[in-house]
């Protein structure tokens, strides 16, 4: 915190008070007002309910200037999300002071804003420093700073066209898997896609377990999840799930139980891990509505994360008329980031986080777009993965309807790829 504060006095910034970006900077920004007797704004990532219920507590002069206090800055996006809400309230936002910059195009982007960003230290630095101390190893150095220079943020254009909520620059699948962080699972799905090329997951909605099986190992080469519903089978055993666990080992896919856990942490618990399916002995990965709470979360990490499972959340749907968005769909994003040692992604429309260790997987695909009577709204894997930035598309009757369905699955396969393949080069 003193750090930080005499950063700015060094720099001769005038303001008025001080906002810490919530909530890593908070007790950052509580010491430096407290000691050096500055007035102070809490930014809430969400209003209350109740109470005064505003997004930012404090004394708010309008026409005043605050300063943010960050302490690592990589896109620059957390700082300008709190300057946009304290904006809205009226104050003047020129100025950002932060203890680490990753230098991965945050200040760039922030200038490009209109806020001037101010480092206590770059990772240039501190990696210069620790190699000198004999702390880091030269090729650990260079490794770090190739890492960095090939993945820097690029500022978005002020008159240019608004971006479909892509604020970065494009990453391979096989880079995303490098990223500091990234879920094992993400990891493993990156790697499976980029070396199949295909980002093509199958919704295997059959209620027989031998057409599931046959699926399987027809269409496995094909794709790189296959997304089932265990309990529409009418013949389930878990010799079945042994064989598919086969399966998907020999032809390299993983398996997605599409079970949307949606109870109490403690009956998802015992949902996931016991009953007649036992779907976290087998299945790589699961999904979960966010309407109970953080608690379903907590009670399906106690049982998967031991396994190495992960988990997606369901952000958005694709049926027309779904509540799942707006604010519903902002919880999501921060119940994954609060739960980031377990979930690794979405069920999504479009990608709802500029996080690229997430994945989004988006349901609702058919080469011809459109609906049918029961609400369901179909995209193309052109309209999903290169304008709405998903990563995966997700196919169910337009590949099982068709005459020949590994033919199917190979259009949707390309299509998905290209368009993939795409996107990398509007990102370049």
């Amino acid at each position: 915190a003193d750090l930080l504060f005499q950063t700015a006095r060094d720099a001769a910034l005038e303001y008025d008070c001080v906002c810490g970006v919530p909530y890593t900077a908070l007790p950052l920004a509580t010491i430096i007002c407290s000691e050096n007797q500055i007035p102070m704004l809490i930014r809430r990532k969400e209003a209350k309910d109740y109470g005064t219920k505003r997004l930012v507590e404090g004394t708010i002069n309008p026409g005043e200037t605050c300063l943010i206090i960050e302490d690592v800055v990589t896109s620059g996006s957390s700082v300008l999300e709190t300057a946009e809400v304290l904006q809205k309230a009226g104050l003047k936002v020129t100025d950002a002071v932060v203890l680490l910059d990753r230098e991965q195009g945050g200040k760039a982007r922030l200038e490009e804003c209109g806020i001037r960003l101010h480092s206590v230290c770059t990772l240039s630095s501190v990696l210069e420093i620790l190699q000198q101390q004999g702390e880091v190893a030269v090729e650990m150095v260079e490794k770090v700073k190739k890492f960095i220079q090939g993945n820097v943020f690029e500022p978005v254009a002020q008159n240019g066209p608004a971006p479909v909520k892509r604020l970065c620059k494009e990453l391979s699948f096989s880079a995303r898997a490098k990223l500091p962080g990234v879920h094992p699972i993400a990891a493993r799905l990156f790697v499976v896609m980029e070396k199949k090329q295909t980002n093509l997951c199958l919704s295997a909605d059959v209620t027989s377990s031998k057409e599931l099986l046959q699926l399987a190992a027809i269409l496995g080469p094909s794709i790189c999840i296959l997304k089932t519903h265990v309990d529409i089978l009418n013949d389930f055993t878990q010799e079945v799930v042994k064989e598919l666990r086969t399966l998907a080992d020999r032809h390299e896919f993983l398996i997605f139980e599409d079970r949307k856990f949606a109870d109490i942490g403690n009956t998802v618990k015992h949902q996931y891990e016991g009953g007649v399916f036992r779907i976290a002995s087998w299945s790589d990965v699961v999904n979960a509505h966010v309407v109970p709470g953080s608690g379903v979360v907590k009670g399906l990490k106690e049982v998967g994360l031991p396994l190495q499972r992960g988990c997606l959340l369901v952000a958005e749907m694709s049926s027309q008329g779904s509540l799942a968005t707006g604010d519903y769909t902002k919880a999501a994003v921060q119940m994954a980031e609060d739960n980031s040692d377990f979930v690794f992604g979405f069920i999504s429309g479009s990608r709802v986080s500029n996080k690229l260790e997430f994945l989004h997987l988006t349901p609702g695909v058919q080469l011809q777009t459109g609906g049918d009577n029961l609400g369901q709204k179909y995209l193309s894997p052109e309209e999903v993965i290169t304008r709405k930035g998903s990563d995966i598309i997700i196919v169910g009757r337009g590949i099982l309807s068709a005459s020949d369905r590994l033919q199917e699955a190979e259009k949707y396969r390309k299509a998905a790829w290209e368009s993939y393949v795409s996107r990398l080069g509007i990102g370049a």
